[in-house]
């Protein structure tokens, strides 16, 4: 079987098992650069020596984040060509990734969260940045998410996240007065919770990106400001009030624990009461 080949059965499989778009276009890119770095050749060829001569090749200039990305693609590819019968032992197997420190999240304090939303002009921004900030949504639940989503009498929406799981979120009276004044202002008949300006449809995650880039321009913060941000600073408000990981894990959609313990990194005001209180 041939490496385009094996990639064919591989997507359509993961497709079936309900992989978003997303990961199977990242999957893709992967699959493109192994197959042009070994001609398409036959995958029983292929022996774990070889492997590791395209990564060390292929993955000279990465960071070991994108490094162990390529590792864990080839791993499940090759895996799976040994589960379906297409080859007699996976040479991916014992690839192991690179060890990579975990880097703390970079969050935003109080003072330049008020700096933000007074920064904020128009009930869109208002409204927009208010949701990323009081749900703690990625960007791209917030991209796909429509207003009959939204429960007004608990101020809750319901999300769609990664591996198309759904949760429930929830947002404070702040932020439903202004996602209420912003719809207000609409004269579309657009599903989706935020649109466009001009020729009103569905905003993108580069279009939000932009609009909270504009925003931070205006506050004058002395940073890079970013989506995600929002998303760790409601996770680090979360914590820093009390909430337990188990809580914020279950609120942010994580799969794992150990994703939201790095939050517990962030927290200095919460590890000093903590030292205070038992040493």
């Amino acid at each position: 079987m041939l490496l385009s080949d094996a990639w064919k059965g591989f997507e359509a499989d993961k497709r079936i098992e309900g992989f978003s778009n997303k990961t199977l276009k990242a999957y893709q890119i992967q699959s493109t650069l192994l197959i042009v770095y070994f001609n398409d050749i036959d995958i029983t060829i292929l022996s774990t020596e070889q492997l590791k001569e395209y990564l060390a090749c292929s993955g000279r200039h990465l960071k070991p984040s994108s490094l162990s990305h390529r590792i864990r693609f080839m791993k499940s590819l090759f895996r799976w060509c040994h589960e379906e019968g297409h080859l007699p032992k996976n040479p991916a197997a014992k690839i192991k990734e690179p060890k990579a420190g975990k880097r703390i999240p970079k969050y935003l304090t109080e003072r330049e969260i008020e700096h933000l939303r007074e920064a904020c002009h128009t009930p869109m921004e208002k409204a927009l940045f208010e949701f990323m900030f009081s749900t703690g949504c990625r960007i791209s639940e917030i991209a796909n998410l429509e207003i009959n989503h939204i429960n007004w009498s608990n101020r809750s929406a319901i999300v769609r996240g990664k591996g198309d799981k759904e949760r429930e979120v929830y947002f404070n009276v702040r932020c439903d007065i202004w996602l209420k004044r912003y719809l207000e202002t609409r004269k579309d008949s657009d599903s989706a919770i935020f649109v466009t300006v001009r020729s009103p449809h569905r905003m993108s995650t580069a279009q939000m990106r932009y609009i909270i880039k504009r925003i931070s321009s205006r506050a004058n913060i002395n940073k890079e400001i970013h989506p995600h941000q929002l998303r760790h600073s409601y996770a680090t408000h979360l914590l820093n009030n009390g909430a337990p990981i188990e809580v914020i894990q279950s609120l942010m959609g994580h799969e794992k624990s150990e994703t939201t313990r790095i939050y517990a990194q962030l927290s200095g005001r919460l590890r000093q009461e903590f030292y205070q209180k038992y040493f």
